[in-house]
């Protein structure tokens, strides 16, 4: 496999799946051939993954890997979850977003969350393989750090007591639900 279309066109998003696969292979953006993008129109994340590899792949005659991820807080009833991306569009903006989650927390004494990730990668004429990744943690009382990207700064993984937003680049990208969802994804796909 010399080539792959990342299927995103959430800058955040592409470098960290970049980041994940083999430097071997070159990584397509559709924002360069001009893809636009899908509706995502999936109740969970395996269905909008699996419409967007499908999706792309329209336009390549190469591999598509594509996913959708959100976070999923217990005391508001596993929401934003599918509707990550959209409630901060709404908001106008993912700061605007963990300042509206943080209010809805204020007097939830259950703060656990979980980010999950749902990976899809298609072949040319063949349906897509998909897995999912997640990882438990809990939502913070503030906006923590500069790092990471969407609500990274407002969830504290379990077992650390930092917020994805104030971890390294490095250190976050090896522990968060896209690189566990990708290493589900490696066991099925050896080519990644």
């Amino acid at each position: 496999m010399k080539k792959i279309l990342i299927g995103t066109h959430n800058k955040g998003k592409f470098k960290e799946i970049s980041f994940l696969i083999s430097k071997k292979i070159r990584k397509i953006n559709p924002t360069l051939l001009k893809i636009p993008s899908p509706k995502e129109t999936g109740k969970t994340f395996t269905s909008n993954s699996k419409l967007k590899a499908n999706f792309f792949s329209q336009y390549v005659d190469f591999p598509v890997i594509s996913d959708d991820s959100g976070l999923c807080i217990r005391a508001l009833n596993q929401k934003p979850g599918v509707y990550s991306a959209r409630l901060a569009k709404r908001h106008g903006s993912f700061l605007k977003a963990m300042k509206y989650i943080l209010n809805k927390m204020k007097n939830k004494k259950n703060r656990s969350a979980t980010f999950v990730c749902s990976l899809s990668f298609k072949l040319p004429k063949k349906k897509p393989i998909n897995v999912i990744g997640k990882i438990k943690g809990s939502i913070s009382y503030n906006i923590i750090g500069k790092n990471g990207f969407g609500y990274d700064p407002i969830f504290i993984p379990d077992n650390y007591n930092k917020t994805f937003g104030e971890m390294q680049k490095s250190k976050k990208i090896r522990i968060d639900h896209r690189f566990i969802a990708f290493r589900n994804l490696k066991k099925k796909v050896k080519i990644l």
